[in-house]
């Protein structure tokens, strides 16, 4: 925990003149400043993640790989990707932006987003905050900009080892097509984000804000599973923002842009509730 000398000297921008305290954007530059090492090990994660599952794809492009996926039941083979394996799309995305990038981008923006506010408030760091002149609003805004630099740094490093390995690993992607499925892969970490972020503010228990946080995630993903698994059960597909982000295969066909803007669009919504819920509740002492 960040000693109260310690914040105070973050902070001493926003009280000893009115020039310093609107340039200084004390709370964005402290969260950037204190998380690169996070930062570092999240952007490892998912580095090792590429670097692990991609480069085995030209050896998984079998005859025998084929047969085990057409003898999986279609809705199971649906759900997961396996149905477009055979393809270096279907592969990048069955394996890393639909499934472990998916979860590890929604660990690391859950973990941000609930800390931001509703961590800060249980550790005590939130109210020394406040004391010095910083309004909630600024306070939220900063922290949802450091948020999403975060997330769009975490996209730059995917999308950078990717391309890297896009013709060693024989996969074939448009570089186009990557930036769309990225931005869509991005905008589903970042609802996680926000989604605690907005529990956060509006509850102050970071218990709270992470099971928000990892809950729109698991209902999103579960939706489009149930959705996929049984035509009778398309209409949960509407529902689910992992469809919203990733039903008309961005990475190998480049659509789905107006799915991804909604994604994007309810993240807006979640941030908007998180600034008027936190500018009018009493922090708890």
């Amino acid at each position: 925990m960040t000693t109260s000398g310690s914040a105070t000297t973050a902070f001493a921008g926003t009280t000893d003149s009115p020039a310093r305290a609107t340039t200084a954007v004390p709370v964005l530059r402290r969260q950037l400043g204190e998380g690169r090492r996070g930062l570092l090990g999240w952007s490892a994660g998912l580095a090792a993640i590429i670097l692990l599952y991609l480069p085995v794809y030209p050896s998984l492009r079998t005859p025998e790989l084929r047969e085990m996926i057409d003898t999986m039941p279609a809705g199971v083979s649906d759900t997961l990707g396996f149905d477009q394996i055979a393809t270096g799309a279907g592969y990048a995305q069955a394996t890393y932006f639909g499934l472990i990038g998916f979860l590890l981008v929604v660990a690391a923006a859950t973990t941000w987003g609930s800390y931001s506010i509703a961590g800060a408030e249980e550790s005590g760091r939130l109210e020394l905050t406040m004391a010095h002149a910083v309004g909630r609003v600024q306070y939220v805004a900063e922290t949802v900009v450091a948020l999403v630099v975060r997330i769009v740094l975490l996209a730059v490093v995917s999308v950078v080892l990717i391309l890297a390995l896009n013709s060693p690993a024989q996969l074939s992607l448009s570089a186009g097509h990557l930036v769309t499925v990225t931005v869509a892969w991005a905008g589903l970490g970042l609802l996680s984000g926000a989604c605690a972020l907005a529990v956060g503010a509006l509850t102050g228990r970071r218990a709270w804000s992470v099971g928000a946080g990892v809950g729109i995630a698991v209902l999103g993903y579960g939706l489009n599973a149930v959705g996929e698994s049984s035509s009778t059960l398309e209409w949960m597909l509407v529902a689910s923002p992992y469809h919203w982000a990733f039903g008309e295969s961005p990475l190998a066909t480049g659509n789905g842009r107006g799915g991804i803007a909604l994604v994007w669009a309810l993240c807006a919504v979640l941030i908007a509730l998180g600034c008027w819920a936190f500018s009018r509740r009493d922090l708890r002492g």
